[in-house]
């Protein structure tokens, strides 16, 4: 599924809508049950060092290894993480993600 995938790197199993689930607080049944097509609405909102940060924190990579990989001090990874997590927290982001949202457009093709 997303074998080869910056998820897959870093998680050993394919938990990316579990992980949304819990950032967002709400049920399975209201996000898109593909893990596919979840990590393909991440590729589309978000950049790659965005969705790749996103993947090394919500894998419990140690700060030291993220600041490292990305060649940021601690409040350059600080800021990184702030600017992530209110993208990730904004409507039209969170709202991608909604298994509502991806059934309504399919009403009007």
């Amino acid at each position: 599924m997303l074998e080869n995938s910056v998820w897959r790197q870093y998680h050993k199993e394919n938990n990316l809508r579990e992980e949304l689930c819990s950032l967002y607080g709400v049920e399975p049944l209201t996000i898109i049950d593909d893990e596919k097509e979840l990590y393909a609405v991440l590729k589309r909102k978000l950049t790659k060092k965005e969705l790749k940060l996103y993947a090394m924190d919500s894998a419990g990579i140690s700060n030291e290894a993220m600041k490292k990989e990305f060649s940021l001090d601690d409040e350059g990874l600080l800021v990184a993480k702030n600017k992530l997590y209110k993208k990730m927290k904004q409507d039209k982001l969170r709202y991608s993600f909604q298994a509502s949202a991806k059934k309504s457009d399919a009403d009007f093709e």
